[in-house]
């Protein structure tokens, strides 16, 4: 299979890692040059059109896992890549990474992918737009797009074990929202098995399904790797303490369900909660230590 993927960092590269295992040849767009074996990469930029024209997409499997820009509540890098295509370079199907954060602030109560969306962040509201944009353009031309909303990624490489150390001040229990996330390794699969499955377009919820807080999120990283847990305060310490972008995700509260996820795709996460992802993280991490102290 003819793979192209768009946004070549972590997730990128992992899903490129299970797809070469698979004997997919892959081809990568990435803003600057950089030799990989077995994967060719293409150089180009979202923000600059002209570099988009005629990439080799044509009948390709496409993974588009580029974020928007850091300002605005539009998606235009989604809009450049989309308005590059032509009927010589359509892929045959696209898999999109997009956020649960565009369900915005639900009061704690579950969300399935009916739940309409109703972002409250600058940020949600830029993923939705390219939802949106996505979403549209398949329509017109016949094309399955499948948007993965996806809860917050943890993986060795993303733990805030640094914030913990410093022992940065979390909510209350009492007082902390709902909170939803996925191990990065378990996100690629499910990437992978969106790709394969025969469907239209559609939405998934991707979380593990264990529904926490961020609270709890510190509390087991200290916990696993043997360090004091932070300081609890409440809310309104919170307001002077914790910085604007931490505040906003301490506005939000929601119960992701991933039912859809788990039936139709038919995908067994290997972490499917948050103490599993973590001691894998811990063994990870010793073996690496070892390998370097060789």
């Amino acid at each position: 299979m003819n793979i192209f993927i768009i946004g070549f960092g972590d997730i990128g590269r992992r899903v490129a890692k299970l797809e070469l295992q698979k004997g997919s040849e892959i081809t990568a767009l990435t803003r600057t040059p950089k030799q990989l074996q077995d994967i060719w990469l293409i150089q180009g930029d979202l923000d600059q059109p002209e570099t988009l024209i005629k990439l080799p997409t044509k009948n390709s499997m496409l993974y588009y896992f580029a974020p928007p820009a850091a300002k605005g509540i539009s998606d235009q890098r989604m809009q450049n890549w989309l308005d590059s295509l032509t009927p010589e370079n359509l892929p045959q199907k696209i898999i999109y990474i997009s956020t649960t954060g565009v369900y915005g602030d639900q009061r704690s109560a579950r969300v399935d992918e009916n739940t309409p969306p109703q972002p409250q962040t600058a940020r949600a509201k830029r993923r939705l737009d390219a939802e949106q944009k996505l979403n549209q353009w398949s329509k017109i031309h016949n094309i399955p797009a499948v948007i993965l909303r996806v809860a917050g990624i943890y993986s060795r490489e993303r733990l805030p074990v640094d914030a913990v150390r410093q022992r940065r001040p979390v909510l209350h229990p009492d007082e902390a929202p709902c909170s939803n996330r996925i191990h990065a390794d378990d996100l690629a699969r499910v990437c992978i098995a969106a790709s394969r499955h025969q469907t239209a377009t559609t939405i998934y919820n991707v979380t593990d399904g264990q529904i926490s807080t961020m609270t709890d999120y510190y509390h087991g990283i200290a916990d696993a790797f043997g360090l004091p847990r932070c300081p609890e305060i409440t809310r309104a310490q919170a307001q002077q303490q914790l910085s604007p972008a931490m505040l906003s995700y301490l506005d939000e509260s929601r119960r992701i369900d991933n039912h859809k996820m788990l039936e139709e795709l038919d995908v067994t996460l290997t972490y499917p909660n948050l103490a599993s992802g973590l001691a894998a993280t811990i063994t990870d991490t010793e073996h690496q230590s070892k390998s370097t102290a060789r």
